[in-house]
């Protein structure tokens, strides 16, 4: 955990020359949010692995084949650096999500 508790927590995963990464605001992980039936659960498992700097954490959404984020910070860090479009977000319970996928030429 960062000391102002405003990291990004990652975990990072390679399949076949592919990296996927799952990022959230470090203070989400653990909490579950619904709306209506739709119910998302920002567990351990697969959200923590590391915490990382927003530095790190932008580094990591440039460079990896897809990502799922998770959060103001982490999904406002992919919008603001032309990574994701804004259009693309999803909110569930005021929680932003936002899945990007890179397709090689």
């Amino acid at each position: 955990m960062t000391p102002d508790g405003r990291g990004f927590s990652v975990r990072t995963a390679e399949y076949k020359g592919t990296i996927l990464v799952n990022m959230c605001d470090e203070e989400l992980v653990g909490r579950t949010v619904e709306e209506g039936a739709l119910k998302v659960h920002l567990s351990k498992e697969f959200y923590s692995g590391e915490v990382v700097d927003k530095g790190e954490a932008l580094r990591l959404i440039r460079t990896c084949s897809v990502i799922n984020l998770a959060g103001t910070r982490s999904v406002s860090l992919a919008v603001e650096n032309k990574m994701g479009a804004p259009e693309a977000v999803r909110e569930i319970d005021e929680v932003p999500f936002l899945m990007i996928y890179k397709f090689a030429r």
